[in-house]
């Protein structure tokens, strides 16, 4: 059998459709807490932070006066280090126990604002923002839901759109395990990192899903690493 061949009838050929954790709506609070306290310190320590800054800098340049919208922000890891860098970030989620989480993060922290609202339906004007950014959020979401989110945060940025995610592929899914292993602290953060590998779209699948979103790549981080960050403007 080609190689091409055995790719193809590989697991990991196709996403997997298995539910996270930390979107069962099971878990208990102090769960989500432990969960999200591993997220942001493998985005501080495996370089997914310092990753989303610089595209976001790709982006808006020396411009002063940036105001950043983060989609599904988690535990508000990430705005807390864009309201650090002088910009203005506005911080969203869904979940109330996520919210609830990220309202004790950001507490204290000026220039981050925090919102509860929906990706999919966003409740702010066009161009309300220079750039609308989201971190491992795009695996958790259907293809029809990451166009609908990848629309609306293009139709509020002026400057383009970053994303954030885990590439889908046997090395990835090898280095996310090692990760969560060594990082996470949680039974739920092992469980749904590996998950998350395998819910992850591939690069080509991604850029796909930005053209339909009518956005098109402007800059990229390497994309042959497990985790990868892409800066599109409108096309």
């Amino acid at each position: 059998m080609r190689a091409s061949g055995l790719r193809a009838r590989l697991p990991l050929s196709t996403r997997a459709d298995a539910v996270e954790l930390l979107d069962s709506g099971r878990l208990r609070p102090d769960d989500v807490e432990r969960n999200l306290a591993d997220l942001a310190r493998m985005n501080r320590l495996a370089g997914g932070t310092a990753a989303s800054l610089t595209a976001i800098q790709q982006l808006v340049g020396p411009e002063g006066g940036v105001r950043v919208l983060d989609v599904g922000t988690g535990r508000g890891d990430m705005p807390i280090a864009f309201a650090r860098r002088g910009w203005q970030a506005v911080a969203i989620d869904t979940n109330p126990e996520v919210l609830a989480v990220a309202r004790r993060a950001v507490a204290g922290h000026r220039g981050v604002e925090l919102i509860e609202a929906d990706g999919r339906a966003l409740p702010f004007e066009d161009g309300a923002f220079e750039v609308a950014h989201c971190s491992l959020l795009v695996h958790h979401l259907s293809p029809s839901e990451a166009v609908a989110a990848l629309s609306e945060m293009r139709r509020v940025a002026r400057k383009g759109v970053v994303i954030n995610d885990l590439r889908r592929g046997l090395f990835p899914l090898i280095a996310t395990a090692l990760t969560v292993v060594a990082l996470g602290r949680s039974a739920v953060t092992r469980n749904d990192g590996i998950v998350s590998a395998r819910r992850a779209y591939t690069v080509a699948e991604l850029d796909a899903l930005l053209r339909e979103a009518g956005l098109i790549r402007r800059w990229r981080s390497p994309a042959w690493l497990p985790r990868v960050v892409t800066a599109a403007v409108p096309a």
